[in-house]
């Protein structure tokens, strides 16, 4: 499934009689304020800013994860009020880095909308190839068409599912933290270190075209192919991070080179939530 699209695509977007609305969704989880912040500062034009933590996170509960899915009604809402419809195009971007534009994404296919992408290169490749910034925030009207929700969780799974798969043969899971965090050697999140049993370890960060994202945030795709040569797209793919939001850069990099696969919103700081799921320390 297409979910990414390149400043030129964005760009021919902006020039079309197409109803398009663009959402920042830049974030720092050691920074509360930089998204706000940031959008003052200068955004893409006319593009709204969304917050990750309010807009698209519920609640932290015993379970669930330390970023939760949005209630699926009240996310409703919010996306309605940013005037947006079934008609509507949804393009959303971050710094490049994927990581809160991609959820967005994945939160509006779970409500059965699929025109939605996200920017690549996010904000520094709209600037760098010439994009218009403005500082002025934008104040959206809600939509007066309907905008209908046809709930798909067909690309999710659960803590249960997850576990009825532990080192199942014909299933991957895929752990996007850091090696040291997957190794358990480091945790300076979650209350218990380590990873999910039987999980492979892909940091999301090795995707990235860090030096240069004027044109993509993802190396090449012949670099991803290489990447993720050892995963077997006939096998059942699952991806988790440690709560739902980096997961998103190897879901889109897997999406980019054909391979399918499940995310895991929870992750594993759903999944330590339960006392007793074991943990594992070891290379997998």
């Amino acid at each position: 499934m297409k979910r990414l699209i390149s400043v030129n695509e964005f760009f021919e977007l902006q020039k079309s009689d197409k109803k398009v609305v663009v959402l920042d969704c830049r974030f720092d989880l050691m920074n509360k304020t930089y998204g706000i912040d940031s959008y003052k500062e200068g955004h893409i034009k006319d593009a709204y800013l969304i917050n990750i933590e309010k807009d698209l996170t519920d609640p932290v509960g015993q379970h669930g994860g330390r970023h939760p899915f949005k209630d699926r009604d009240q996310l409703k809402a919010i996306i309605e009020s940013f005037g947006i419809d079934n008609d509507t195009i949804v393009v959303t971007y971050d710094d490049g880095d994927l990581q809160g534009a991609g959820r967005l994404v994945f939160q509006l296919n779970n409500l059965g909308f699929y025109n939605a992408f996200v920017l690549d290169g996010g904000l520094i490749a709209y600037k760098a190839n010439g994009g218009q910034i403005e500082t002025e925030e934008r104040k959206p009207q809600k939509s007066d068409k309907p905008f209908d929700v046809k709930i798909d969780t067909s690309f999710m799974v659960d803590m249960e599912y997850v576990k009825s798969k532990l080192y199942d043969e014909n299933t991957i899971i895929i752990d996007s933290r850091s090696h040291p965090r997957y190794l358990g050697l480091e945790e300076p999140v979650d209350k218990v270190a380590g990873h999910i049993p039987s999980a492979k370890n892909y940091f999301f960060m090795d995707n990235l075209n860090v030096d240069d994202m004027t044109k993509s945030s993802y190396i090449s795709d012949e670099k991803l192919k290489e990447r993720f040569k050892d995963l077997d797209p006939k096998k059942e793919i699952i991806v988790y991070c440690g709560s739902g939001i980096s997961l998103m850069v190897n879901a889109l990099a897997l999406d980019k080179i054909g391979i399918p696969y499940k995310i895991y919103p929870g992750s594993y700081s759903d999944w330590i939530s339960y006392d007793e799921n074991k943990i594992a320390t070891v290379e997998e």
